[in-house]
């Protein structure tokens, strides 16, 4: 579960697709204690509790009927107090014991407009089954019998419940949200300049660069449990396991929450890290913003190298077999995240040619439109 956008809004995990089963179960077995000897009639509240009425009824236990009547009180995330009737109950219910399947009780209006409707139905019993309720904001003096989970008032969508049409679809439950981050995965092919771009950027926007290089450094000098483990790996020509390294960048995460956001260098590398990132931070109601990706062409890139490599030290800063090698791996790599990233609608290319003020200024366009 990650943080999705439906229409201008973001809403973050809640409550898993687990807990939502458990719950709608367990409410199925408490109303069929109560109905063992009759077969009830429930009733769905359309739109909303459509998901919710055929997990309920998927669950209960023993013969019942079910119908439907809808009935509309939202407009936007905003309870609009009026509630209007748009089709009704046909069925014979005389002497029959219904039971109202809402998909959520906050203020009330809805629930007022079902007992309105009922009032003089020749009924034997009315009872309302309800999958969530909000006490907070809860107006009425009218009964609820059985209630799933009582949750605060927020605004909450999936299993059945939708922003502006959107949303019904989604197993789990989730939450109106504003990421309060913004956090960038920086890539770059070697000599690209994707270390002095993310120290323009980290002061511009007050972000908190983490570069996977330097925390694997700074872990296993200090002989961090981490920084051991990793160098374990390490020492016998193995690579890292994805969960060590994220775990690693979860504790610089952990030690800056109250940063604007993060630029993420180096990390993550493959599909399956990119999808333990975005599990970590959706946790915390966060979420990648977007990967921008610095465009260079390759020959430049390798004179750019060939030319550090009088300076720098570094043996592959000065072979250019070697250097191409490293651009063949950089590409496999970047391909599979394009994709990811593309997929979610935030994978951002960016011309890296140009003075660094020039680079920095293309980045910069893209990160203000995130």
């Amino acid at each position: 579960m990650s943080i999705i956008k439906l229409h201008n809004n973001y809403f973050k995990p809640y409550i898993s697709k687990e807990k939502v089963d458990e719950t709608v179960k367990n409410l199925a077995l408490e109303v069929a204690k109560d109905f063992k000897e009759e077969i009830p009639v429930f009733v769905g509240i359309l739109n909303g509790s459509f998901m919710f009425a055929a997990d309920f009824i998927r669950h209960y236990p023993t013969a019942c009927e079910v119908s439907f009547v809808k009935l509309k009180s939202y407009d936007g995330t905003n309870s609009t107090g009026n509630v209007d009737q748009l089709i009704g109950l046909n069925e014979d219910l005389t002497n029959r014991s219904v039971i109202i399947l809402e998909d959520i009780v906050d203020t009330g209006g809805t629930l007022q407009k079902i007992y309105d409707i009922f009032k003089n139905q020749p009924i034997k019993t009315l009872k309302v089954a309800t999958l969530f309720f909000k006490p907070d904001v809860f107006k009425k003096e009218l009964p609820i019998d059985y209630i799933g989970l009582s949750i605060p008032d927020e605004f909450i969508i999936g299993f059945g419940m939708d922003y502006n049409n959107l949303g019904r679809n989604l197993s789990s439950i989730y939450k109106l949200t504003t990421q309060k981050m913004t956090n960038i995965v920086l890539f770059g092919p070697p000599g690209a300049g994707k270390g002095t771009q993310a120290e323009h950027l980290k002061t511009k926007y007050n972000l908190v660069h983490i570069s996977t290089g330097d925390v694997f450094r700074y872990n296993i000098k200090n002989e961090t449990d981490l920084g051991m483990l990793a160098k374990s790996y390490m020492d016998k020509g193995d690579l890292v396991p994805d969960e060590v390294t994220i775990n690693m960048l979860e504790a610089e995460v952990d030690k800056n929450l109250d940063a604007n956001g993060f630029i993420f260098d180096g990390f993550p590398r493959t599909t399956s890290q990119a999808e333990a990132l975005d599990a970590f931070l959706s946790k915390k109601g966060e979420g990648i913003n977007g990967m921008i990706a610095l465009e260079v062409p390759e020959d430049i890139l390798v004179a750019r190298l060939l030319e550090r490599g009088k300076t720098s030290g570094r043996p592959d800063d000065q072979d250019e077999t070697k250097i191409r090698n490293r651009f063949n791996e950089y590409n496999t790599k970047t391909a599979i995240l394009k994709d990811y990233y593309t997929n979610q609608n935030k994978y951002f290319g960016a011309d890296g040619v140009g003075s660094i003020e020039e680079i920095t200024n293309r980045i910069s366009a893209i990160i203000d439109t995130l």
